[in-house]
């Protein structure tokens, strides 16, 4: 598996959800500081780089509180490196611009309806990415620097340090994986 120093930032707490198994979907609008403004899949396999700001109690559903408390319990605003654990395969990019489609997914995904729904309305002229992952766990995770270059609410960062992994291993196996991303993207398609 080739890997790039590509790497998509994303919620520490939304990460450890993939790398459990919990979950195989992240919902993507876009950044503030995002070139085009908008969400654009710049690759289909890339690294998960945990951020820790904006994360909220209020828009994690209640079994994922505690998570949340680890999560931040093991991080230092002040840190100079993030651990790397995850890689990820994007093996879809759906789109939803409907409330119902995201009402059909609640119990695929660690988020409250109200962050889903806030998701979808900002930009409502753009639809809301519903990314199905394949995701793998590093054996050992990867420290990687904390850089000025990789600040601020955008999507996508270039590591300036390509993590390079011992082993990895799919978080789930094949069936598992097809199951739920079938039953996913039925929901996301069906129509009433």
């Amino acid at each position: 598996m080739s890997m790039e120093p590509i790497a998509l930032k994303e919620w520490a707490v939304a990460i450890r959800a993939l790398e459990q198994g919990r979950q195989i979907v992240l919902m993507r609008k876009g950044g503030i500081v995002e070139e085009t403004r908008e969400f654009r899949l710049v690759s289909t396999g890339f690294w998960l780089y945990p951020t820790y700001e904006h994360q909220k109690r209020e828009l994690l559903k209640e079994p994922f509180h505690s998570e949340l408390d680890r999560t931040l319990d093991s991080w230092s605003p002040d840190a100079r490196e993030v651990e790397i654990s995850c890689y990820a395969k994007a093996e879809a990019d759906l789109e939803v611009t409907d409330p119902k489609q995201l009402d059909r997914i609640r119990d695929f995904h660690i988020w409250t309806d109200r962050f889903a729904e806030e998701r979808l309305k900002w930009k409502r002229q753009k639809p809301l990415h519903v990314l199905l992952l394949r995701v793998y766990k590093l054996d050992r995770p990867v420290r990687v620097p904390v850089l000025d270059a990789y600040a601020g609410c955008k999507s996508w960062i270039r590591l300036m340090t390509e993590p390079l992994p011992d082993a990895i291993s799919p978080v789930l196996d094949d069936a598992e994986f097809e199951r739920r991303a079938a039953e996913i993207r039925a929901r996301l398609t069906f129509h009433t």
